[in-house]
């Protein structure tokens, strides 16, 4: 029944001109031949489509059709007509209007999610690609599009972290790379190979289509991915395959690697598309980070960069793109920030980085990005115990400028009274996490120089402070009744500086505040000193559980 309502709808259309087609034609073919699909009718289906008088009706109508095809494929992994459903795919992509063809073919790629994306990609990427090349009009807006929509497709899939996940692949994420490169190789050569003979104006706008997917590219999904050591293995990796022939795309269309992330954020650039990096700053920003990672780090294409670059030079070009590792949250992204660092350190020699480098914003900013990584990232693998930095002889170097007074037991303690509680917190850190015993951190050993640099002092300074304090506070009770009278302000001096003139209350609230302040560092020191006594005196079962 639905095959001859179908061939009664063309019969009547063939009759007609192709301009005389209605609205209404269009929606009567579509529902028959979904009915015909729906029943099972696909030979014959084939056939009508196969069919030399059904020409222009199928170049005109046929696209509708594409829908429920391949949602037939989708969902019929294992029946027998599949073979039929492609040779009918195929065929529409070879005989509708192409234009049409184009727009159903990206709406079918954006509709599904999940683990489906992939699967309608990698069915599609051939079609849409026989589409594109069949245009005769505007394909650099079609490329355009086509890879727009495919990309914004494929960010919504998760990346794999590891290697496994690599290996499995359970949402195609690695397999579409692979036919997106594939899918893109076409429009790259026409580039490469009508650079003379093709119409200037259109050759440049489908080189900036492939560059914005290029950009797109490097930072989803490169910008997170993992990627295996640099071994055999990497030959196998496919997010690093994806990398190195995204890199290749941009020497191929005309903008090596080394002249764009060398001008990136320049006043000045020698390349030419100043618009679209002002437009898409921050996700250029990201781009041009992963592209200086995926050179330096994982060395891809780094022998087309010049011999003659200096270590410090690209140490002080890559901080910007270090920078911007830094500021994300996630430890993919911000490992990268701290791998491209130690690429660039390693290359320096010892006290060769000049003093000029500090009025450069990123040197400033880095070692603070770096400080919140330490402090916040859960991550063991960044914090690692065998690292030399944090144990033994380097660490005690590091302990040497935050466990002393710059004056000694004279040093004012109100001024320094941060510091001094952080220091404190830090070596009351150090006593609970290593024992005398393991002594990993080297404390135990200097211990007698750190009480008489820090603590024996810290003792002296406080209780000298105290006492001046509180004598202050008493003269100031003394003489508060005869300011009441007069009703002038007074003023008061400590530690050799005079109180700027305030009321007597409020010169009292300051010098009360002062001994709270001293009280809590105090308290802090005596509970350090206890916990030493604790660990030099107890076994290290006993000291479990102390905080």
């Amino acid at each position: 029944m639905a095959v001859e309502e179908l061939q009664s709808i063309i019969k009547r259309c063939q009759i007609l001109e192709e301009q005389d087609f209605k609205e209404e034609d269009f929606g009567l073919f579509q529902l028959a031949g979904q009915r015909c699909i729906d029943e099972g009718h696909i030979e014959q289906l084939v056939e009508i489509i196969q069919n030399e008088k059904n020409k222009v009706i199928i170049n005109n109508m046929g696209w509708n059709l594409v829908g429920p095809v391949v949602r037939c494929l989708l969902w019929n992994k294992e029946d027998e007509k599949r073979k039929h459903y492609f040779l009918m795919l195929d065929l529409l992509v070879k005989l509708c209007n192409p234009k049409e063809l184009l727009l159903g073919l990206l709406e079918l790629i954006e509709e599904p999610s999940g683990k489906q994306i992939s699967q309608i990609i990698l069915l599609l990427l051939q079609p849409l690609q026989t589409v594109i090349q069949k245009l005769r009009n505007n394909k650099a807006y079609s490329v355009g599009l086509a890879l727009s929509t495919l990309w914004s497709q494929l960010s919504l899939l998760p990346v794999p972290y590891s290697k496994e996940q690599i290996q499995t692949d359970d949402y195609g994420l690695c397999q579409c790379c692979k036919a997106l490169i594939e899918f893109t190789k076409p429009f790259v050569e026409e580039v490469i190979n009508d650079k003379e003979n093709s119409v200037e104006s259109e050759n440049e706008k489908l080189k900036d289509e492939l560059l914005k997917f290029c950009f797109k590219s490097l930072k989803c999904p490169l910008l997170t991915a993992q990627f295996f050591e640099q071994s055999k293995e990497a030959g196998n990796d496919p997010l690093r395959c994806f990398a190195s022939e995204i890199i290749g795309f941009l020497s191929a269309i005309g903008h090596p690697f080394p002249k764009m992330i060398f001008n990136h954020g320049r006043k000045k650039k020698t390349w030419d598309y100043l618009e679209f990096e002002e437009e898409e700053d921050k996700q250029l920003a990201d781009s041009m980070a992963s592209l200086a990672y995926l050179v330096f780090v994982q060395g891809i294409s780094i022998d087309q960069l010049p011999m003659v670059l200096s270590p410090s030079y690209l140490l002080q070009f890559n901080m910007g793109h270090i920078e911007v590792f830094l500021q994300r949250t996630e430890e993919s992204v911000f490992s990268k920030g701290v791998d491209l660092l130690e690429n660039g350190l390693l290359r320096i020699e010892d006290n060769s980085l000049l003093h000029q480098y500090l009025e450069i914003k990123s040197f400033l900013t880095v070692p603070q990005g770096l400080v919140k990584v330490m402090t916040l990232c859960p991550i063991e693998t960044l914090k690692t115990h065998d690292n030399k930095w944090f144990t033994g002889p380097q660490l005690i170097s590091l302990l040497d400028l935050v466990l002393f007074l710059p004056e000694g037991a004279e040093t004012d303690l109100l001024q320094n009274s941060d510091r001094i509680m952080a220091s404190l917190n830090l070596l009351r850190y150090l006593v609970i996490k290593d024992n005398e015993k393991d002594n990993q951190t080297g404390l135990w050993t200097e211990l007698g120089k750190i009480e008489n640099n820090f603590l024996k002092p810290l003792h002296t300074g406080l209780n000298m402070s105290k006492a001046h304090y509180e004598a202050e506070i008493k003269n100031s009770q003394e003489n508060s009744q005869d300011v009441q009278k007069s009703k002038d302000l007074c003023s008061v001096t400590v530690g050799g500086e005079e109180i700027p003139n305030m009321p007597p209350e409020m010169q009292l609230k300051v010098l009360h505040s002062a001994l709270f302040t001293f009280d809590l560092i105090e308290s802090v020191l005596a509970r350090v000193e206890e916990l030493i006594e604790i660990k030099t005196k107890s076994t290290p079962e006993e000291n479990i559980g102390i905080k």
